[in-house]
């Protein structure tokens, strides 16, 4: 493919632009690794999790979750508590891909998995991801979240993508067949070298 070919760029943002991990925070509550491990698994789980993504409020999650399972509220309470120090630092090297991007003037937007609610949290953390992008479709926002193929629609109708020529960069193997099979050039994110290398081949950068 020649450069003329890509005509925007698409990043997943959690995993591969910033760093974010509830081990961060529950090693500070729960210290024993092997409770920690329990409690992530199955009281506060990766599902639950996953659905937040979809939803307008992890407080309103939260609050409910407590509810049903009171015996471990002061363990639940956290998720929204302290949301913020589940966020750790940028992943290394990808922002400057990024920016890399944005001063070649070729469009560049995001499409990622996060609450509605705590995306405004991150924002405030991260300042730059409201500032790089040309568009950002939040999964929280839609009620929609990846890998379902209508939030693939919505980022296209919203911002005139056509997929065969955009670029789409996201650390799940399920976000990236998904992509694949719509039409994208998709690329599973494991660090930003690698990265920067496909993009070189494409001439995007």
């Amino acid at each position: 493919m020649n450069r003329t070919t890509v005509t925007a760029v698409v990043f997943d943002i959690g995993a591969v632009l910033v760093d974010w991990n509830p081990e961060y925070l529950y090693a500070k509550i729960i210290p024993d690794p092997e409770e920690r491990r329990w409690f992530l698994s199955e009281v506060c789980t990766p599902e639950w999790n996953f659905a937040m993504d979809g939803a307008p409020s992890v407080s309103d999650e939260v609050a409910k979750l407590a509810a049903e399972r009171p015996e471990y509220a002061d363990l639940i309470n956290p998720w929204w508590d302290r949301w913020r120090e589940m966020l750790g630092d940028e992943i290394p090297g990808t922002r400057a891909i990024a920016e890399d991007i944005k001063r070649s003037a070729t469009p560049i937007y995001a499409l990622t998995n996060w609450n509605a609610q705590t995306w405004e949290l991150g924002l405030a953390e991260f300042p730059f991801l409201g500032e790089i992008f040309d568009g950002i479709v939040v999964s929280g926002r839609e009620g929609v979240t990846k890998p379902d193929p209508r939030i693939f629609e919505i980022l296209n109708s919203r911002y005139g993508l056509d997929p065969s020529t955009t670029v789409f960069i996201d650390d799940s193997p399920k976000n990236v067949a998904a992509a694949i099979s719509l039409g994208y050039q998709a690329h599973l994110f494991t660090n930003a070298p690698e990265l920067e290398t496909w993009l070189r081949e494409l001439d995007v950068i």
